[in-house]
């Protein structure tokens, strides 16, 4: 399967590196993708919104032969869903890496606009369980390769609306929280719990990591998706 990645807010496609080599080992073409947008000055990107990313991963679907696999981390579970949305015939399976599937009309989060783009708050800004397998070491080398994201790409509203997205498989690589915890967390989202609930074939795995098992445990995540994809 070919199988395109979106890296989440502040990463580009080199934040896959650690698991691509197990991704290709399995006779898979693993696409790593960066944004548009991601490093850019504000005068360069003040245009840019989330339906920018979409239309990149769209492109990427349709210069496939065949179906591919979307996997999105974190804020890139939005491009893929949206992707999986305009392409409901050519996605085999989307896989969200500790995220969910957002629902029409919602955006990512919202962070501090600094000089037109919205940089990296850096990793204090996270929750304790969410860094907590990342060392000392792994936080000061990726936070140097971070870059900042478009302004308007957290806030934007992703837009959904064909419900053939509700056959796609998903799969969701939870990093802590098991089935139950996670349907759970959704019951408390409303339209979250809702998209979720209209999907027909869905798994979720959990990592037992932090929300970024690509730095911190790459092993694990490169043969979720493998199981997944499978």
């Amino acid at each position: 399967m070919q199988i395109i990645l979106v890296p989440g807010l502040w990463l580009d496609a080199s934040s896959w590196d650690p698991i691509l080599p197990a991704l290709a080992d399995a006779g898979h073409t693993p696409v790593p993708l960066t944004m548009p947008g991601v490093g850019a000055l504000a005068d360069e990107s003040a245009g840019i919104g989330i339906a920018d990313w979409v239309d990149a991963v769209v492109a990427h679907i349709d210069s496939a032969d065949d179906p591919v696999v979307l996997v999105g981390h974190s804020g890139g579970g939005n491009v893929v869903w949206g992707a999986a949305d305009a392409r409901p015939t050519k996605v085999a399976r989307v896989v969200f890496v500790d995220t969910a599937p957002p629902p029409d009309g919602f955006g990512i989060s919202e962070f501090d606009v600094v000089d037109g783009v919205v940089p990296f708050p850096g990793w204090d800004h996270f929750d304790a369980p969410d860094i907590a397998d990342l060392d000392e070491q792994t936080r000061t080398r990726t936070a140097a390769h971070t870059a900042p994201v478009p302004a308007k790409v957290p806030t934007d509203r992703i837009r959904l609306g064909d419900e053939r997205r509700y056959a796609v498989p998903v799969t969701v690589l939870s990093g802590s929280a098991d089935e139950a915890g996670l349907r759970t967390m959704l019951a408390e989202w409303g339209p979250w719990n809702d998209e979720f609930a209209a999907i027909s074939d869905v798994e979720v795995v959990t990592l037992d990591t932090g929300h970024w098992p690509q730095f911190s445990q790459p092993e694990r995540l490169a043969a979720a998706i493998v199981d997944a994809v499978r």
